[in-house]
C-alpha cells in the first residue's frame, strides 16, 4: 500500500479527520500526520521517515496485538505503549494491504469504544446524518 492509498482509506473512515498535532513539540514532528475520530487519534504516520520505510501507528486491541505480530514481521507492538494498545504496521511488507485496511478499521472502532456514552451517541448521530445526505 502506497501512502497516498493509506491516507484515502483513512479518511474514507466515517466522520475521520485529518491533523499535524505535534508542530510544536520535538524537530521532526511536524511530520507527523494524525487521522482522527471526534478528536480521538486512531491512526498516525510520519510522512518524511528518516529510513524510508513507511510506519502507521493505529490503536489495536491488546488482545489481537501479539498474535498479529506472531503472524507478520510487518506489525510490532509501539514501544511507547507496552501493553499492545499501539501497533506499528510496515506498509510495503509482509501485511497484506487488506489486512492494513481492516486494521484502520478497528482502530476507529476502538476509539469509538473508549469515547464517552455522549461522544459515541453523538458519533452516531454524525454517521446517521452523513448516511441520509
Amino acid at each position: 500500500m502506497h501512502i497516498e492509498e493509506l491516507r484515502e482509506h483513512c479518511l474514507s473512515v466515517k466522520g475521520s479527520s485529518e491533523s499535524f498535532p505535534f508542530t510544536k513539540f520535538a524537530r521532526g514532528a511536524e511530520n507527523i500526520l494524525a487521522f482522527k475520530i471526534m478528536e480521538k487519534m486512531f491512526a498516525y504516520v510520519d510522512i518524511y521517515p528518516s529510513d524510508g520505510r513507511f510506519l502507521i501507528w493505529m490503536k489495536c486491541d491488546p488482545c489481537c496485538s501479539a498474535q498479529l505480530c506472531k503472524q507478520y514481521d510487518g506489525i510490532v507492538i509501539s514501544p511507547r505503549s507496552p501493553d499492545g494498545k499501539w501497533i506499528g504496521v510496515e506498509l510495503e511488507s509482509d501485511v497484506p494491504d487488506t489486512q492494513v485496511r481492516e486494521l484502520i478499521l478497528r482502530s476507529a472502532e476502538e476509539v469509538v469504544k473508549g469515547l464517552s456514552r455522549k461522544k459515541q451517541e453523538e458519533y452516531r448521530r454524525l454517521l446517521s446524518h452523513t448516511s441520509e445526505g
